[in-house]
């Protein structure tokens, strides 16, 4: 099978470093070279608690899509999702985007439903794949960020893995339409 383009959206609302930094060793470790977003906090939505940290991770896989799912599923597992309160959660792993396809795929669907909507994920998307399109759209991520209007709040957050910076220091405190290139680790 050939490489497939992925991309991942990462969010935790407890102990969310330790969760977003043990998630990208591992997605790491088991995929090699990741492309990562900025991290951003964000209020959380549909649910009633803490704020979240959330990033959107891109990597390339030979990997069926079910076989690739069942892997994330683990590493949310070992992270402790089965085992957290229904408000909790220390890990979660969408795939947002699977290569080109769209539609219905045994439960997961992609594109992964209301990234348009979710600044938490699109934001992220825009920063790291600023010219990538929408199944669908004729606009790029860059231009569907810049043109949404939210109510949700979400901000960049310092964070580093493996000793670099994910969100670069000129990015804090910058205005939601900031663009920049996303790191490669």
């Amino acid at each position: 099978m050939p490489l497939t383009d992925v991309y991942l959206g990462l969010g935790s609302n407890i102990e969310r470093e330790r969760h977003i930094l043990a998630a990208l060793d591992a997605l790491a470790d088991e995929f090699g070279e990741l492309e990562c977003s900025p991290v951003f906090e964000s209020e959380p939505v549909g649910i009633r608690s803490g704020c979240f940290f959330n990033m959107v991770v891109h990597l390339r896989t030979r990997l069926e899509l079910p076989a690739l799912v069942a892997r994330l599923k683990a590493i949310e597992a070992r992270e402790g999702r089965l085992q957290a309160a229904p408000r909790e959660l220390p890990l979660d792993i969408d795939v947002l985007l699977y290569g080109e396809l769209a539609g219905d795929f045994a439960g997961v669907i992609l594109p992964r439903p209301r990234i348009l909507e979710s600044a938490h994920v699109l934001w992220p998307l825009a920063v790291l794949a600023p010219e990538l399109r929408h199944p669908g759209s004729a606009a790029s991520y860059a231009e569907l960020w810049r043109s949404t209007c939210t109510r949700y709040a979400l901000w960049p957050v310092a964070l580093c893995w493996r000793n670099r910076p994910l969100t670069p220091a000129w990015m804090l405190g910058q205005p939601k339409n900031a663009a920049m290139q996303a790191p490669v680790f």
